[in-house]
């Protein structure tokens, strides 16, 4: 038996369907592009094909960004990033609620562009700031994303922590913040240099880990509580013998383990040894394990720049599309036996270092703030342990002690072109010297070490 479609159903159906697109078109999407449109008046055609389009008119916005994102996830597994981005941010887009793509566009974006070597490519890091910030406006009922803003200022930029500070905050006015993560707040005030806001952060997170525990003893109760009792003492211990208290009350700080303030000396050789690549050798003269001195290279004239950093924050603009005639590469030395020797290659990512302008800067840069605990045990917070006869700056970070060193260079010298095909391009500190001890060669091998002993030092392989 031959089965027929009901003309009138087929035409119940198609004026269904007009009235659900026309409705979209004049009120629904009217309401969504002018309250939940994360670009705030972008023309949505401009990034979108005639037939998604029409899907999203059709009322299949949460329904086509799902199947998106499941894409994208098949995109990740196969390490295709640059794929990854348009359709993060359609997803956005169309559905500004998707919280976890927010966040995991984020990290993409601020942690996922590397060269060869596995450096990122900082040049992303306004556009991830600028979605997180998107995300935010966009879910303000729930804490995630003001925690993930925070977190890119303290873990990825680790620089302008007031920032870190200011997304934190926000972060913990909203009742669902996660308690465990409560914690980073205390971190980025030490960041800050506001030690008492530290503390006080810590004495009430650890009154409520209190209360918790008393009403419920469990097992992740009484180790939060315990973390946060460890914190406060060690920071109240921290206060007094890095001198802190004294500082604050305007005594000298003659006894305190920040005085006298250490000399690092520091020096740097930068050789071009091969086109876009350079070798950085230098001194460092603090022997305990775990200095990380900063390396920038970058346009001399780069947008928003600053000394050994950036000014990030600097648009609300989520452009998936960095500056491909800009240069900005940013590098850690790690000192071992006071010396650093360090190549970096740059030749194999052309499209994350074009190279294209004629002058470039070389800057070295050093802040106790961000210094694991037994380097701040002597240099202090802020820096007031630590001198440098030659390189100690107060200006490029307000209320900081910093070593910070720059030096020219040319696109001729790094691309070894002109008067440089045959000659290798050398720019150094006027105070470096030549290491006669062969202590380069061994720096890998052999980690001294102070001996608690003997005023010497031993060796350990």
């Amino acid at each position: 038996m031959k089965r027929t479609t009901s003309p009138l159903l087929l035409a119940v159906l198609v004026v269904a369907f007009a009235l659900q697109g026309f409705l979209q078109r004049t009120v629904i999407f009217d309401q969504w592009a002018k309250y939940y449109n994360p670009g705030k008046g972008k023309v949505l055609s401009t990034m979108m094909s005639p037939d998604q389009l029409l899907a999203v008119l059709a009322g299949f916005r949460e329904i086509t960004a799902g199947i998106l994102w499941v894409k994208a996830d098949t995109f990740f597994d196969e390490g295709n990033y640059d794929a990854i981005l348009p359709l993060i941010r359609l997803v956005t887009l169309l559905d500004p609620n998707e919280i976890d793509v927010y966040a995991t566009g984020m990290w993409h974006i601020g942690y996922n562009f590397t060269d060869e070597e596995q450096r990122s490519d900082r040049r992303y890091l306004p556009s991830a700031l600028a979605l997180g910030k998107e995300g935010c406006r966009q879910n303000p009922d729930t804490y995630e994303l003001f925690f993930e803003e925070g977190w890119l200022w303290y873990h990825k930029i680790d620089d302008d922590y007031p920032n870190a500070v200011k997304w934190f905050l926000e972060a913990q006015k909203r009742p669902d913040m996660l308690t465990a993560r409560k914690n980073l707040l205390g971190m980025a005030y030490q960041r800050t240099g506001e030690i008492d806001k530290s503390i006080d952060t810590y004495y009430n997170l650890y009154a409520d880990a209190e209360g918790r525990y008393k009403k419920e003893s469990a097992f992740g109760n009484h180790q939060n509580r315990d973390t946060l009792e460890s914190n406060l003492d060690n920071m109240l211990v921290r206060k007094v013998q890095r001198g802190y208290q004294a500082e604050t009350e305007h005594r000298p700080l003659n006894g305190y383990d920040v005085y006298p303030p250490f000399d690092v000396g520091f020096s740097v050789k930068a050789t071009v040894v091969e086109p876009n690549v350079i070798r950085f050798e230098g001194t460092w003269n603090v022997l305990p394990v775990g200095t990380r001195i900063r390396v920038v290279l970058r346009d001399l004239k780069y947008p928003h720049a600053k000394p050994a950093g950036m000014e990030w924050d600097f648009s609300n603009d989520v452009n998936l599309d960095p500056p491909r005639d800009q240069t900005f590469m940013q590098e850690q030395l790690f000192v071992r036996n006071r010396r650093f020797n360090k190549k970096v290659d740059m030749s194999k990512d052309p499209t994350m270092y074009p190279f294209t302008s004629d002058n470039y800067v070389l800057e070295f840069y050093y802040n106790p703030r961000s210094a694991p605990p037994h380097i701040q045990d002597k240099f202090g917070w802020s820096g007031e342990g630590m001198t440098d006869k030659n390189f100690l700056n107060l200006n490029v970070r307000e209320g900081q002690r910093v070593m910070f060193a720059s030096l020219p260079i040319t696109r001729d010298m790094i691309k070894r072109y002109g008067d440089w095909v045959d000659k290798t391009p050398v720019v150094k500190t006027p105070n470096y010297q030549e290491s006669s001890s062969g202590a380069d060669k061994d720096s890998d091998a052999v980690l001294k070490i102070p001996s608690l002993r003997t005023l010497g030092s031993s060796t350990v392989k």
